[in-house]
């Protein structure tokens, strides 16, 4: 006698979800891209916890066609990131999202990373920022990153690193400083695995990849 194997279901029924996320990050995205851009080193201080955009106009050679697309329509970010309250980690996400000044705090870090390199200058960075419940920032990132592939997010990895501390001071320094130098705690580290030609020549290539307009 033949075994016959069980027929499989071609109408498998798909996943309840009452509300698509992909739709509801993609309103979030809406919303933040038409918000008011802003110069990166003169933020005033504001609470809330969200997502943001950094875009970059300025004079590095390497960074022309980013730049001059940025110079005719501020809309091509550099880097994307979130910022969520210390009150996310202990289950306290919506009491404390808008009396969180997270989102600042982690755009001031991004400027000063910015004016610690010698060879960038404050003046040329932007950013776009929405306050978000915290249940959709991280969705809203994702999505950003994903539509966007920046190339400090994609690429060229460290602009959002931290001081690892003086008793990690052997590790490598991120590649971000390597094009970058400036920023003191990453000047102590080990030199990176990649060389500053072959950064270079990754960074080029991404951009011509992006084929900007």
């Amino acid at each position: 006698m033949i075994r016959r194997e069980p027929e499989q279901n071609p109408r498998a029924p798909k996943p309840h979800n009452p509300l698509e996320k992909r739709r509801l990050a993609e309103g979030i995205v809406r919303e933040l891209l038409a918000s008011q851009s802003e110069q990166l080193g003169a933020l005033v201080p504001f609470l809330g916890a969200g997502v943001y955009l950094i875009f970059y106009r300025g004079e590095f050679p390497l960074y022309a066609p980013l730049a001059r697309a940025n110079r005719r329509t501020l809309q091509y970010p550099i880097y994307v990131g979130q910022a969520v309250s210390s009150g996310s980690r202990k289950g306290k996400a919506f009491s404390d999202a808008v009396d969180s000044p997270a989102l600042f705090n982690r755009l001031n870090q991004h400027a000063n990373s910015v004016r610690a390199a010698r060879n960038l200058d404050i003046a040329d960075f932007d950013c776009r920022f929405l306050v978000v419940e915290e249940f959709w920032i991280t969705l809203a990132e994702s999505l950003l990153i994903e539509s966007y592939r920046p190339l400090w997010n994609i690429v060229l990895d460290g602009f959002g690193n931290h001081d690892p501390g003086a008793g990690r001071r052997q590790g490598r320094r991120p590649n971000w400083d390597t094009l970058h130098p400036g920023r003191a705690w990453a000047d102590r580290l080990q030199p990176g695995l990649v060389g500053l030609a072959e950064i270079e020549a990754r960074v080029s290539s991404h951009l011509l990849e992006t084929n900007y307009p």
